[in-house]
């Protein structure tokens, strides 16, 4: 088991001692995707869903989901992340909101779990907030974008890997 981080030699999980890390500028970007009907589309478009500002109460979703990861996601390290963005792109031709997710923090350790869980609380919430208009939504292509910092430097989605 020695190839895995949050595995000890004895099958134990455990959460990886990162103390010894150099502490650097670390940031991650995540993004995803919600598809839904036309209808429901322009409902969110035009702030006309009768639960109030989708996108507005999605951003705020995604920033407070980034900040407690460590809650959510087994043995993710707590972190005091110093930045976070969530931001939409209306994508009217295939009626999708795709959310962006931007984290950053000065630490030990990486953000890019804490990107992709607050892209994935503002996709949900989107869903949330528009469940009684199409209950048919589907969320996908969540993944990380590109990160940067810590021992293993710069990743971009679909560059090749070292």
């Amino acid at each position: 088991m020695a190839d895995f981080t949050h595995i000890d030699s004895e099958g134990n999980a455990v959460m990886v001692d990162v103390s010894e890390k150099a502490v650097t500028k670390r940031t991650a970007t995540a993004c995803g995707r919600i598809r839904m009907n036309a209808q429901t589309f322009a409902a969110v478009r035009d702030g006309a869903v009768k639960k109030g500002d989708v996108l507005g109460v999605a951003q705020i979703a995604g920033i407070m989901a980034a900040k407690r990861t460590a809650e959510l996601i087994p043995l993710c390290h707590p972190l005091p992340i110093t930045s976070c963005t969530v931001t939409f792109t209306l994508l009217a031709e295939n009626c999708e909101i795709e959310a962006v997710c931007t984290t950053g923090l000065t630490g030990r350790t990486g953000v890019e779990m804490e990107a992709l869980t607050g892209v994935s609380a503002a996709l949900l919430t989107i869903y949330d907030m528009c469940k009684a208009l199409d209950r048919g939504m589907t969320l996908g292509n969540i993944h990380l974008v590109e990160k940067a910092g810590g021992r293993s430097g710069v990743f971009r989605f679909g560059e090749e890997q070292t």
